[in-house]
């Protein structure tokens, strides 16, 4: 009459371990946190096995695998499957286009993958050297920050460039993507598996870098502060701000991407069309897309202003006006409100006096991500650089430079617009944090230096 219970042994050898596992786990209903606590705690373990060598080694052979022709089509034909769906659900075009891939991206990410294998490793790289005392050294050493947690929605490039900074600063990594982008981040997901295995030859397992796929709800993987150390959301700032209220993990990321570019009078009108349109039309829903041109009154007057918005139009981005802007005759549409991010071929329009103004404009109504100026003026310029209270700050270059890649650091994991650890497009080095390494020659005590017998010396070697 007692349960029907048991205790059954398995070989981790055996080649039909991790399915069998898998199975059983799926069998008992697994809940969304019992597989996040698990998958974190394996990626940690892995982790830790990836040496410089490995962790050069793994890179390289993702950057390989993305520009491989097969992987390229079974990633493509992931990515269509997910685009049918999106389409007969009438996904929102904002997230649709956020969601397709395309080989220019996987070329892109290839490049940017090899360029971070190519660097010198990150981790255990001396800061700052100081001699105490003679014979007692204190090192600060660069380590792993230890498991990150990254939500995203859409945008399963994104997959491959997390996985590979990850790896490169010796993180462990648990993903967790939106359903819209499942059999994209699969595939992605597999790639990255794959190239971990195969570069160590099977001495360090897939699960170093964990795809969370239960439908369980992300509050609950927001749950996990004792195995996770960091969260970094990527997606709308809807998503973005729900984490940030329901997480005692701390949380990396922005969740608006309000830039601005401001025509100045002393503008070259060529360069202020060239840049605006760039900035508006290169890829809309990105977070470094403008969402609001600032036009100085003396640049309405000449005859700048026009050109620039002739050029916008052109370009089939709708223009929408502040107050003065519509005052002016600029605009016939007046903007919903002036902190908007529209993500798609909408901008705002608005007049402003001077640069001080265009300063106070944009600390008061942007999200501190990027702001660009274009002037002649190298003192203007360097006014508006100085002025803006922003991660990023531009002369005459468009705001789409906001990019990890761009910016040489291969890959980033976002673009935070916080304060504290990192700011701006984060990458390798926004993954890391510092350990103290103290050095002893006799077995120094802290009583030998308060009672006199020592002291101490505090010479700056480094």
């Amino acid at each position: 009459g007692g349960a029907e219970c048991g205790t059954i042994f398995v070989n981790r050898e055996w080649e039909g371990y991790e399915a069998f596992i898998t199975g059983a786990r799926q069998g008992n209903g697994e809940s969304g946190l019992e597989e996040g606590r698990r998958k974190a705690t394996e990626a940690k373990e892995e982790a830790r096995k990836l040496t410089p060598e490995r962790r050069r080694a793994v890179l390289t052979e993702i950057g390989k695998a993305l520009a491989d022709e097969a992987s390229t089509r079974a990633i493509m034909e992931a990515n269509g499957e997910d685009l049918r769906i999106a389409a007969e659900n009438g996904t929102d075009p904002h997230l649709v286009s956020r969601l397709k891939l395309t080989t220019a991206k996987l070329e892109t990410l290839s490049r940017g993958i090899l360029q971070l294998a190519g660097m010198a490793d990150p981790v255990g790289r001396t800061q700052s050297m100081m001699e105490l005392s003679p014979g007692l050294e204190l090192t600060s050493v660069t380590a792993p920050i230890g498991v990150l947690m990254i939500i995203f929605e859409s945008r399963p490039d994104s997959l491959p460039q997390i996985a590979s900074l990850a790896i490169a600063s010796g993180n462990a990594l648990l993903l967790k993507g939106g359903k819209e982008a499942a059999n994209s981040n699969r595939a992605l997901h597999q790639l990255v598996g794959d190239s971990i295995e195969r570069a160590t030859g099977g001495e360090v397992k897939r699960s170093a870098i964990a795809l969370v796929e239960s439908r369980d709800d992300i509050a609950n993987l927001l749950k996990l502060d004792d195995v996770v150390d960091l969260v970094i959301p990527r997606g709308s700032n809807q998503l973005v701000s729900y984490i940030k209220k329901n997480t005692n993990i701390p949380v990396l990321g922005h969740a608006d991407g309000v830039c601005h570019v401001f025509i100045d009078e002393e503008a070259d009108v060529e360069k202020a069309v060239r840049v605006v349109v760039d900035a508006k039309t290169d890829y809309p829903s990105a977070c470094n897309a403008v969402e609001t041109v600032l036009l100085h009154m003396e640049a309405v007057k000449s005859g700048a202003a026009d050109a620039v918005l002739k050029a916008l139009r052109r370009a089939g981005v709708r223009c929408l006006g502040g107050p003065r802007a519509i005052a002016e005759g600029l605009c016939d549409t007046a903007a919903e409100a002036k902190k908007v991010e529209y993500g798609d071929l909408r901008v705002q329009i608005e007049v402003v006096d001077d640069v001080a103004a265009a300063v106070a404009w944009i600390n008061a109504n942007g999200s501190g991500h990027t702001e660009s100026i274009i002037t002649e003026n190298a003192s203007t310029a360097e006014a508006f650089l100085a002025g803006v209270d922003s991660a990023c700050a531009f002369h005459n270059a468009s705001t789409r430079f906001a990019d990890g890649y761009r910016f040489g650091m291969g890959a980033e994991v976002g673009i935070s617009t916080g304060r504290i650890h990192a700011r701006g497009p984060c990458g390798v080095e926004s993954l890391l944090c510092s350990k103290w390494v103290l050095r002893g020659s006799e077995g120094e005590t802290a009583k030998e230096f308060s009672s006199g017998d020592k002291i101490f010396t505090h010479v700056k070697k480094m």
